[in-house]
């Protein structure tokens, strides 16, 4: 798992595509609970309940204004079909009265042929009546659909009118008595006027009750009427009045003058005016006299039956007229009444539709408007949460400048009620925020700017400390205070060491630099030598390798972290092992311990923050190393990892091809320098390969080395000026400039061994130094005369190379710069050569 820009950058578009996760993710929402209900649900159920209640109230109104409007609407079509009723009753009326009067003489035929005449003069009617009672049947179709009980009625009615042609059929083969055949005819027009009579518009419209009321009666006083024609036409092709006859048209007569009083009750006075007008014309007056000497004579006389026909017929026609007028009068005021009540229904429904239409309409737009600025808010909420601040928040944490000046983004509901207020106190709380961030990030860079000067202050005392024992060393004969020396000398190294981390830890990159490719070797070997038990690193395998100039630094500083941790905590009388390879672009060095290793929790802790830096913290000094090492790593884009080996931890270190070089050339490679770690070499009086018995054991003198022989200390600039520094100076900035060579011999000073004395080798053929093994002063007495001369500094030298680079150090740390240039050959260094 690797650390650096990349992963970081992963993880903000993770959270940018995942900002809109449940903020409580513990809770699990309910849909039985009112308060879980998501902001769209509940306005959508404030909008839909009073919608649905309106909807309810409106469509019981509207079904009622419906209800009302089919029946005025079936009302009127059976009061306009009343026309096609009437012209029917009209027809029968004619055929049953001429039926009436020529029964006698079809029953007086002697023969088929007078029979076949009268029916021939009865046939016209016949046909009348048939295509009028086809027209009827024509046009009650659609009623008889609508309408159940007047489909029933006009069953009856056809029924009736079925018999008549059966009657018809029969009239002159079968001898079949007057009442028979005219009680048939009754019947069937009995229930045409019944048919007639059926239609209602409900008891809130007495008005066309009435006007239904006045044709029907009119209607029942014209079929008597027509009955009283048919007697007397009988009695007038008869010659002569019966007993039975006088008084069955007296009672046709009074039931005709009853109807004709319930025709004028119910009557508006236009038409009562209109059948006065009516009842004195001439025809209707001859027919009525006619009628009267008839009926009301002490001694009733037979009319004429040509003129009583003729009579009776033009009265009847007039009084067809004027029933034609009153239904077309009921007609025209139910077609109006229901088209008035249509009218109203669908501008009802209309209105209806219209309210509930803007009524949802404004609804959904205050909803739609709430939705969309409480969706914006919780948008920014989360955006703010999840993805701004704490991307301000490592930002401000990453800076390593100045603090740069954080904009909040101003709130995206710009409305002024209670949500824009509440966006706006959220963006008040977000710049509250980010204004405590950017304190703490000041607070923070002021501490980190400490932690720079006592560090840079701390190194330059480590710096002169070094020289002070570089020259102690040079100077002590003495095997024990050298020994002394060289564990402080140690000491110091590990000392400027903790400088450097505490520059990572206040995220300054380090003031030593390089500037040419080193050695993946040289580096490993730079990096034992950083540590306090260098004695038990062991070099496997190092692949020829080279590293870039600018990160050999805090790539060593990186490697002695985990070399001095993997020491630590394993037992002193076991090694380190270091191995280095080559994989795909890169390299990746293995570090392997048999130490105490770590539960899978803790290495699970420890891997985390190797893969993200963590911020500095107090928990930070506790664990300075694993800091560092994660810093150092996310900085120069290294993987690491720790892994839990056989009998302790490896730690896995991949190194990108960024990181790596080409090898530099040859000619430019220097001598090596006096403190590198020795070559192989074989000793005087030992074998040049020795075995296990002859290697040291770390942390015990080995018994065969005299205690005179001391070996000079390597640090990690040493090992890395003998790997890759040019002989004409240095890249590797020091306290002591740029190095010079110095002789290794002096006048009066013993000859050093050809040989240089080693405790033996290591499994990687590396000599092991053998601490004062080669101080020649323990053999031989140092003898003044004999030691070469001191060239003392000059004191003005010294002090005006002392301002320059105290002013250098202070312009470096107010310009915060990562590089101190080397001085150029030529001039003075701190120890007053050239």
């Amino acid at each position: 798992m690797g650390v650096g820009a990349d992963q970081a950058r992963g993880v903000s578009q993770h959270r940018r595509r995942r900002f809109d996760v449940r903020v409580v993710p513990h809770r699990r929402r309910s849909p039985l609970r009112l308060q879980d209900w998501r902001m769209r649900t509940k306005l959508a159920t404030v909008l839909v309940i009073p919608s649905v209640a309106f909807l309810v109230l409106a469509g019981v109104q509207t079904q009622s204004l419906v209800s009302r409007a089919s029946t005025l609407g079936n009302f009127a079509a059976q009061v306009g079909i009343g026309r096609e009723i009437t012209q029917l009753v009209h027809r029968l009326q004619q055929e049953r009265d001429r039926t009436a009067g020529e029964l006698a003489t079809l029953r007086a035929a002697k023969s088929d042929d007078e029979s076949e005449k009268v029916l021939a003069g009865l046939q016209p009617y016949r046909d009348a009546a048939d295509q009028a009672a086809e027209t009827l049947r024509q046009a009650a179709g659609p009623l008889s659909d609508a309408d159940a009980s007047w489909r029933n009625t006009y069953v009856v009615a056809a029924q009736a009118y079925q018999q008549i042609g059966y009657i018809r059929n029969v009239m002159a083969t079968v001898v079949l008595s007057d009442d028979t055949i005219l009680g048939n005819y009754h019947r069937a027009v009995d229930a045409l006027l019944t048919l007639l009579a059926l239609p209602s518009p409900g008891a809130e419209r007495p008005e066309l009750s009435d006007a239904v009321l006045r044709y029907v009666q009119f209607a029942r006083a014209k079929e008597l009427s027509s009955r009283v024609r048919a007697e007397l036409y009988a009695v007038a092709r008869a010659g002569r009045f019966d007993r039975q006859d006088a008084g069955q048209l007296t009672d046709l007569r009074a039931r005709q003058l009853t109807a004709l009083g319930s025709f004028r009750i119910a009557a508006s006075s236009a038409q009562v005016a209109r059948y006065d007008q009516m009842s004195q014309d001439p025809a209707f007056v001859t027919a009525a006299r006619m009628e009267e000497r008839a009926l009301t004579a002490s001694r009733p006389t037979v009319p004429s039956a040509t003129q009583w026909w003729d009579a009776s017929e033009e009265r009847h026609e007039l009084l067809r007229q004027f029933e034609s007028e009153v239904l077309d009068t009921s007609a025209r005021q139910a077609d109006k009444a229901s088209s008035t009540q249509l009218r109203e229904t669908l501008l009802v429904v209309g209105v209806i539709i219209s309210v509930l239409l803007v009524a949802v309409l404004i609804s959904v737009l205050i909803g739609r408007s709430l939705a969309r600025s409480i969706r914006l808010l919780r948008s920014q909420a989360l955006r703010i949460a999840q993805i701004e601040l704490p991307e301000a928040l490592a930002r401000l944490r990453s800076v390593s400048g100045g603090v740069p000046q954080m904009e909040v983004a101003p709130a995206v509901v710009r409305s002024l009620d209670e949500i824009g207020e509440l966006a706006e106190a959220f963006v008040a709380v977000h710049r509250s925020a980010v204004g405590v961030a950017v304190d703490q990030a000041n607070m923070r860079r002021n501490v980190n700017a400490m932690f720079v000067n006592l560090a840079r202050r701390s190194q330059v005392l480590v710096e002169r400390q070094l020289e002070l024992l570089d020259d102690l060393e040079r100077e002590e004969g003495d095997p024990d205070q050298l020994e002394n020396l060289f564990k402080l000398d140690h000491l110091a190294a590990r000392m400027r060491r903790n400088d450097e981390s505490l520059l990572v830890l206040a995220g300054t990159e380090s003031t030593r630099r390089w500037n040419r490719p080193v050695g993946l070797s040289a580096a490993l070997l730079a990096a034992s030598a950083e540590i306090e038990q260098y004695q038990r690193v062991r070099h496997e395998a190092v692949a020829d390798l080279h590293v870039v100039g600018h990160a050999v630094g805090e790539l060593v500083h990186l490697l002695a972290e985990l070399l001095e941790n993997a020491t630590a905590f394993s037992r002193p009388d076991t090694v380190v092992q270091v191995m280095a390879r080559a994989e795909g672009v890169g390299a990746v060095i293995e570090i392997a311990d048999q130490g105490l290793g770590m539960s899978p929790a803790a290495l699970a802790e420890a891997n985390a923050v190797l893969a993200q830096p963590p911020a500095a913290d107090v928990a930070t000094v506790e664990r300075m190393g694993l800091f560092v090492v994660s810093h150092l790593a996310a900085r120069h884009r290294i993987e690491v990892r720790l892994h839990g080996g056989a009998g302790g931890l490896v730690a896995r270190v991949k190194l990108p091809g960024a990181l790596l070089a080409a090898a530099p050339p040859p000619s430019l490679d220097p001598p090596p320098s006096p403190r590198v770690l020795p070559a192989a070499a074989p000793r005087l009086g030992a074998p040049r390969n020795p075995g296990p018995a002859d290697l040291p054991v770390a942390g015990r003198r080995p018994i065969t080395v005299p205690r005179q022989a001391h070996a000079v200390p390597v640090r990690a600039e040493d090992v890395l000026a003998s790997a890759a520094m040019p002989a004409t100076g240095g890249g590797w900035w020091s306290r002591e400039g740029p190095s010079s060579a110095v002789p290794a011999t002096g006048a009066g000073m013993p000859v050093p061994p050809a040989v240089p004395v080693t405790a033996g080798t290591n499994d990687r053929g590396l000599p092991v130094r053998v601490p004062m093994a080669q101080l020649s002063a323990v053999t031989q007495p140092a003898r003044p005369e004999q030691q070469p001369a001191r060239h003392d500094p000059d004191p003005d030298a010294v002090g005006g190379m002392l301002s320059r680079l105290y002013s250098g150090v202070r312009r470096a740390e107010a310009e915060e710069t990562t590089e101190i240039p080397v001085p150029p050959p030529g001039v003075w260094s701190e120890g007053g050569h050239k």
